[in-house]
């Protein structure tokens, strides 16, 4: 069929159609005598109510031959025919519509038999050089289904190139081919359902309905375009199909692959050595620093993070093996990357390798201040500056500068220990470091509920005895004596002092000086400083230093005894007395003892 205006007849070819002419072309109508190629089925339907056009020529251009066509012209057809189920086709070229007027179109006449219709009733002639001339007109009517654009619609007619040689047989229903054998060219619509061997899963299941209607409706409209019939369904039930293999795949290999992982992880924690690098580590440095209290299994870990060791367990495992039982110590330590765990170990152990700020007891404030600028590579007095400005903002405990003539805030206050200390730590954080292990051992030592039960006004007066119990004193083993001296010359009944420490280390303090000869007894009492205790009865504004451990013991636990005076003659020794008498014997034996040096 062509797209050259068909009118409610079988009409001719236009001349311009190039198989004009072609009388043996069994695409539409078999030649008279010849079985009809597609069974003597109704050719094409149209709904009613279609516009019909003319043609102009009426001699061999396949128009109506004798001008009757005038009357189908200036006419605009409108037939009912009732349910297009009940079509009877009778005969070659017969079609009766049961409860209408019955049309015939015979082979002669060419036109409307006994229609209802009003139009002109003259016969048809063909022509007989028309293929078609002779061909049973098909029925329009409303409602009709058209056969060219459904899924079963027969196929465009084809050029006389592309027929085959002999009349077509009569129609059976094709053999479904082999996909693998099919052609290009060839049309492959096919496809098993899931009661035909495809698990449905596979085969798209309900969510292929929808295409598969799309499909069928672009199929209709290529087929009424003359166009054969695509292969796109079949390829996206194709294409579904291999994602859902692919989706299969990779959930049972992941898994396979995951049972296999946790397995290997098991067999690895039970069985197999923990991994370890070799040897002692490469050129680049980093630095770890272990606080105190931590087990080997965090420091372990801290040294994994940072690409020391490759793993927990065997440094833990070089830690357990080792013989000494070693304890890590507190503090920075500077290692290599990539060491084994056993040399990761060694170099801790070793003291070389720590980093470390040390700040020994007895210390000032002022010098402590100095060697933290020279740890940390700053401007001298730097640190100072800091204390003075910011110390309200380190966390002192609500007890400490409880006296407006301290000198020092944070003096008794930066505890003795070792500090892990890096370059890049600012002086206000070491400082916090301090003052937050001073506040965490002064709790630990109690001092707030001891300083009732030693006769003192607050915590701060019991830090004030450790200083001058830290500074005093040459010997750890004489502390606690020397805490009863402090504690028996102020005492009120003292006689032997009248309430006066006479401590040469407080005029140190205030003339921040160490110094063994520290002036004549009448000089020391010309000194006008609430630290100088030659001059003001009683105990210092606050501490003269940093006491460490053992002078807070000593402070807090002294030894029983009447001692008023003591002196040391070296480091070793000191030497006691209750009476001045005695005490003055004890200094002659220490000034022999400094010519003899």
């Amino acid at each position: 069929m062509t797209e050259y205006g068909r009118g409610p007849g079988s009409e001719p070819w236009h001349p311009d159609d190039p198989l004009y002419g072609d009388g043996g072309w069994g695409g539409q109508q078999a030649p008279v005598g010849q079985q009809d190629p597609y069974g003597g089925q109704p050719q094409q339907h149209y709904p009613e109510q279609q516009q019909y056009q003319q043609y102009a020529d009426g001699n061999s251009n396949g128009g109506w031959g004798d001008g009757r066509q005038d009357a189908y012209a200036q006419q605009q057809y409108q037939q009912e025919y009732g349910d297009p189920g009940q079509q009877q086709y009778v005969g070659q070229h017969q079609q009766q519509y049961p409860g209408h007027d019955q049309q015939h179109y015979g082979q002669a006449d060419g036109g409307w038999a006994n229609g209802s219709h009003q139009h002109a009733q003259g016969a048809y002639t063909p022509d007989p050089a028309d293929p078609y001339g002779q061909q049973q007109a098909a029925a329009y009517g409303g409602g009709q289904q058209d056969f060219y654009g459904t899924p079963d619609a027969y196929p465009p007619p084809e050029p006389p190139s592309r027929r085959a040689a002999g009349p077509a047989p009569a129609p059976t229903p094709p053999a479904a081919p082999d996909p693998e054998q099919q052609q290009a060219g060839e049309r492959t619509d096919w496809d098993p359902g899931p009661d035909q061997g495809e698990l449905a899963f596979f085969a798209g299941g309900a969510d292929d309905e929808d295409d598969e209607a799309e499909e069928r409706g672009s199929r209709s409209k290529r087929k009424g375009r003359g166009g054969k019939s695509g292969k796109s369904g079949k390829g996206g039930k194709k294409r579904r199909s291999g994602l859902a293999c692919l989706v299969v795949v990779v959930v049972l290999g992941g898994g396979f692959a995951g049972v296999s992982y946790v397995g290997y992880q098991f067999y690895q924690s039970r069985f197999g050595e923990a991994p370890d690098y070799e040897g002692s580590g490469t050129n680049e440095t980093v630095t770890i620093t272990v606080g105190k209290g931590e087990f080997g299994s965090v420091i372990g870990q801290r040294l994994k993070d940072a690409g020391v060791v490759a793993s927990v367990e065997a440094f833990t495992t070089a830690l357990a093996e080792d013989p000494s039982k070693p304890q890590i110590q507190v503090g920075v330590y500077i290692l290599k990357k990539e060491m084994s765990a056993k040399s990761a170990l060694a170099l801790m152990l070793d003291p070389k390798s720590q980093n470390n700020f040390t700040i020994r007891e007895g210390l000032r404030n002022a010098e402590i201040y100095v060697l933290i600028d020279k740890e940390l590579g700053i401007k001298k007095g730097t640190t100072a500056d800091v204390a003075e400005k910011e110390w309200s903002k380190l966390g002192l405990p609500e007890w400490a500068n409880d006296n407006e003539d301290i000198k020092d805030p944070l003096e008794g206050f930066l505890y003795p220990s070792t500090y892990p200390v890096s370059k890049d730590m600012k002086p206000k954080d070491v400082l916090k470091e301090m003052v937050d292990l001073a506040k965490a051992k002064y709790e630990q030592f109690d001092l707030k509920d001891k300083a009732e039960a030693l006769k003192l006004e607050s915590p701060l007066q019991v830090l004030t005895v450790a200083s001058l119990v830290q500074a005093e004193g040459n010997n750890k083993k004489d502390y606690k004596k020397i805490a009863r001296v402090v504690y028996n010359r102020l005492e009120p009944t003292n006689q032997e002092t009248f309430g006066l420490l006479d401590f040469d280390s407080t005029v140190n303090y205030l003339r921040g000086e160490s110094k063994l000869a520290t002036g004549s007894v009448d000089s020391l009492r010309r000194i006008d400083d609430p630290y100088n205790t030659y001059k003001i009865k009683g105990l210092p504004p606050g501490p003269i230093g940093n006491p460490g451990d053992e002078a807070i013991e000593g402070a807090l636990k002294p030894t029983k005894g009447d001692w008023y005076y003591f002196v040391s003659i070296n480091e070793d020794e000191t030497l006691f007395a209750v009476t001045n008498e005695e005490h003055n014997r004890n200094r002659r034996k220490y000034q022999e003892a400094q010519n003899e040096q």
